[in-house]
């Protein structure tokens, strides 16, 4: 099978009470796997990971912020998985953005992003923990500890 590489900008959007926006979705090749993950994706031609970032962010969430107010990378890593019949190997960046309170407005999202992203919620570390759902990244209760110290 062909690996697909592509890079990724992700946002962990945390609230006062420290828990993190994740939006639910799963695979139109694989109708029954569903999964939380956080808010964005996959770089369009030209950009930066930083500015993908912020785009996703909108698209999915409908909070619009300038690329520079994401900061710095404050994690990273390369994950593989499968997405409709395709295998990729995606770098991505996560960025930190605290936001007081946020109601989501899903009117942004694409084609692929209406049928594929069905709901959202936040999520404390515990919860996560909890949790028997798949949840990504891997480790995102440690995570969100360690940047919301």
């Amino acid at each position: 099978m062909t690996v697909i590489d592509r890079r990724a900008g992700r946002v962990l959007l945390v609230d006062l009470a420290g828990r993190v926006l994740l939006l639910h979705g799963g695979d139109p090749a694989r109708p029954g796997l569903r999964w939380w993950f956080t808010a964005g994706g996959g770089l369009d031609d030209g950009e930066t990971v930083i500015e993908a970032a912020a785009r996703e962010l909108f698209e999915e969430t409908g909070l619009r912020v300038a690329p520079e107010d994401l900061g710095e990378p404050v994690w990273s890593e390369v994950a593989e998985f499968d997405y409709d019949n395709r295998h990729y190997r995606q770098s991505q960046d996560f960025f930190l953005l605290r936001v007081a309170d946020w109601q989501v407005d899903t009117a942004g999202m694409d084609a692929e992003e209406q049928l594929t992203i069905t709901e959202h919620r936040w999520w404390s570390a515990a919860e996560i923990e909890a949790s028997s759902e798949m949840i990504f990244p891997a480790d995102l209760a440690g995570l969100l500890r360690r940047v919301t110290g």
